[in-house]
């Protein structure tokens, strides 16, 4: 198969999209961390807020190396046309098997954020949870409310 100029030109809109996702996340990730950082000074001693900081800073290096490696591919890419409109085929390929190589690590290391993401939310509805089961010995009084509404 021969490697063509718009087949890494294609990649273009799809790693700016990874990317703008990337950004969006490291911008609500940063938005937790100032509320917690609020939380964590009115009370330091708080066992879910401790869990919730070093789950933050997992995801926020993660996210930090989503971003290297988009661009690393993105890079790449614009390498491999260069290459390709110079008639360098041979390293335009081995270029762009790096880029799609780059791109799925991204793509891996935003699974992983996904995974550490949910664990967080996790941790915020057990907490909940427990208050709700003292207020009021479970969390049927929930539903029971929304069933009403339905009916």
């Amino acid at each position: 198969m021969e490697l063509q100029l718009s087949t890494p030109a294609l990649l273009f809109s799809a790693i700016t999209l990874l990317m703008l996702a990337f950004t969006n996340r490291f911008l609500a990730i940063a938005s937790l961390i100032r509320g917690l950082h609020t939380k964590f000074n009115e009370n330091p001693d708080e066992e879910m807020i401790v869990e919730q900081i070093h789950n933050l800073r997992k995801r926020l290096s993660l996210i930090k190396n989503m971003q290297l490696f988009g661009v690393f591919s993105f890079l790449l890419c614009v390498v491999c046309m260069y290459l390709l409109f110079h008639g360098f085929t041979s390293a335009a390929n081995w270029v762009f098997v790096g880029s799609m190589a780059s791109l799925l690590i991204a793509l891996g290391l935003s699974l992983i954020e996904i995974q550490i993401s949910t664990k967080a939310l996790n941790l915020e509805l057990a907490d909940m949870e427990e208050i709700f089961e003292k207020r009021s010995g479970s969390l049927d009084f929930l539903f029971k409310k929304e069933n009403k509404k339905n009916e």
